[in-house]
């Protein structure tokens, strides 16, 4: 049976590797690439049959989980795991308790990463043995999951600090509907104004690689 698996990373070596070592153990599989949230976005608008999508924590047009949060809505009938050279203690169960079908380290052998993946293709949640989930966090996840995938995209520049304008410009979107987005995500959020929409979600949406760069 044929597998279709999207990876989204933007470092040409991790891909292959990956791309070779899935092939090794489903020769028949399909595997495809985008280099950032946006162009995967983009694709799966178009293209929307994974079986799995393997996505690299740390891409340049993502903050923290955002980009998990961003591909689930593109494709909420696809597990996604996350793919990332840390061994930080934080960021596994975090990203488990915000919907993430699995993690698998690109610091493993490409033996140990294919079974990994494997695991994850036979619907395993492949996360380390301490990794427990935190009724918090699947709390506020349960918040973000409600905002559309535009509302998204003005969340996390409004983490990035820019302003009505700056975002309407960057999306190419008008500042009426920029101001109609931040109701909607003020309200989904619970939250009153700006400053504290960015407080609520910094524990999702901030670097959880304490111990390394994915």
């Amino acid at each position: 049976m044929l597998t279709r698996i999207l990876v989204i990373d933007d470092h040409p070596v991790t891909r292959e590797g990956i791309r070779l070592a899935i092939r090794a153990r489903r020769p028949e599989s399909v595997v495809n690439i985008c280099d950032s949230i946006a162009a995967a976005r983009d694709h799966l608008r178009h293209d929307n049959r994974y079986k799995l999508i393997l996505l690299d924590y740390r891409l340049p047009d993502s903050a923290g989980l955002s980009g998990l949060f961003t591909i689930q809505a593109a494709a909420p009938r696809t597990p996604v795991a996350i793919l990332t050279a840390s061994s930080g203690s934080r960021l596994a169960p975090v990203a488990r308790s915000a919907g993430a079908a699995g993690f698998v380290s690109k610091a493993q052998p490409m033996e140990e990463i294919a079974e990994a993946i494997e695991s994850v293709l036979a619907g395993s949640a492949v996360f380390p043995e301490d990794g427990e989930t935190d009724e918090a966090i699947i709390a506020l996840r349960d918040r973000i999951v409600t905002l559309s995938g535009a509302q998204l995209q003005v969340l996390v520049a409004l983490l990035n600090g820019a302003l009505n304008k700056q975002i309407g410009a960057e999306l190419n979107l008008t500042e009426a509907t920029i101001k109609a987005h931040l109701t909607a995500i003020f309200r989904k959020l619970g939250v009153t104004g700006r400053m504290e929409a960015v407080d609520v979600v910094r524990p999702l949406f901030s670097d959880l690689e304490l111990d390394g760069a994915g």
